[in-house]
């Protein structure tokens, strides 16, 4: 007869089983558990990879562009410095060419100015007026080379000398008819298109060295007034030790006072634009004697017509290298006293280019001292011939 379970027996089997389901339970759980969590770490980790290499790859192509722009503003900046040379060089040629149409337009050129290009070391324009003939003698007896001399100079030294004169209110008049006379005797002058005048100093220079850079191919074009004495061997010895610097303003730098009052000498109309009264002008070369290279000369040629002129010619002149790359060239030779200064200097070996007398901003009464100063003061008679440049 079989016996029924007891109360004992039943506990005992209902701890087995629970035991039993309670292992298996784990282990099932265990199991699905690390199904669950590889599929929950496999899934984002494959997303953070791509997302990775979605970002370098951004990078990549980010830095990629900016080494393309680089290289291509690095190769736009080169090409329009390029074409700013080749306009400005242009620009030259066409003033240069321009300035010689109007010449030939004109009536031509004077049959002692040359008739073809070469190149010359410097051009020296004498700036003079209808009622100079005396300095004009002056000049020419002392430190100006005459007839087959002169001719040498230009051909061997690559130097040119001409007295700079424009025309009368009436051309054809009186006075043009003088300089004509005097231009066939001794065939030194170069004419400008320019009505002379003491006030329109600025306005000729201008013309000067428009008309000079479009006849000449110099390296550098000097002005000088006709009561300056000049040792053009000295002169030209101190523009060759400047050749590397392609827009040389050379001269006596100096910075005088804004003249406001009417009715002195120099007085400036347009004072206001410097400053408060008693301001003084920027720094610009004296205007006696000073030089310019070619770069700088066929500056003013190609924008003559825009150029302001102030009252003061040499102020005029500093005005219109202010805004451009001009190297200022300060040399005191170009402004020396006469005698006993330049004398003095000339002993010790270190002549003068330009000798004046800065009371008189030239020589004082000079068609009749300047023989006294070129006696004391001229460099040797071969000096011009024993240089080199």
């Amino acid at each position: 007869m079989t016996r029924g379970l007891g109360a004992g027996d039943e506990l005992l089997f209902r701890g087995t089983i629970s035991r039993k389901w309670t292992s298996l339970l784990c282990l099932s759980s265990f199991c699905v558990g690390l199904i669950f969590t590889n599929r929950m770490w496999t899934v984002p980790e494959s997303k953070e990879i791509i997302r990775r290499s979605a970002l370098e790859l951004d990078r990549m192509n980010l830095v990629s562009s900016s080494d393309c722009a680089l290289k291509t503003v690095q190769r736009t900046e080169d090409a329009i410095q390029t074409l700013d040379k080749t306009i400005s060089n242009l620009e030259m040629e066409l003033a240069s060419a321009k300035a010689t149409q109007d010449s030939i337009l004109n009536g031509g050129v004077p049959s002692s100015e040359p008739t073809a290009k070469r190149k010359y070391f410097m051009v020296i324009g004498i700036n003079t007026a209808f009622s100079s003939r005396k300095r004009r003698d002056s000049v020419r007896a002392t430190w100006m080379p005459q007839g087959e001399k002169r001719r040498k100079m230009e051909e061997e030294k690559g130097i040119i000398v001409r007295f700079v004169i424009g025309h009368s209110a009436t051309s054809g008049g009186i006075l043009d008819r003088a300089i004509d006379a005097e231009d066939r005797e001794h065939g030194d002058f170069l004419r400008l298109d320019h009505v002379e005048g003491y006030l329109e100093l600025a306005a000729k220079t201008k013309s000067y060295f428009a008309k000079a850079v479009s006849t000449w191919d110099a390296e550098y074009f000097v002005k000088v007034d006709d009561d300056v004495h000049v040792n053009i061997a000295t002169l030209g010895g101190i523009l060759a030790r400047h050749r590397s610097k392609p827009r040389a303003y050379i001269g006596c730098m100096k910075s005088g006072p804004v003249l406001a009052q009417e009715g002195v000498k120099y007085h400036e109309p347009e004072y206001w634009k410097f400053g408060e009264w008693g301001n003084k002008y920027f720094r610009h070369a004296s205007g006696q004697l000073y030089a310019i290279s070619k770069d700088l000369a066929s500056y003013i040629s190609i924008n003559q017509h825009v150029l302001h002129k102030y009252a003061n010619e040499d102020v005029s002149i500093g005005a219109w290298f202010i805004g451009v790359d001009a190297e200022h060239v300060d040399d005191r030779r170009l402004c020396c006293g006469t005698h006993p200064e330049c004398e003095r200097k000339a002993q010790a070996g270190n002549v003068c280019a330009a000798s004046f007398d800065w009371s008189c901003s030239g020589i004082c009464k000079s068609a009749d001292r300047i023989k006294e100063v070129h006696r004391r003061c001229g460099e040797s008679a071969n000096a011009i011939w024993n240089a080199t440049f």
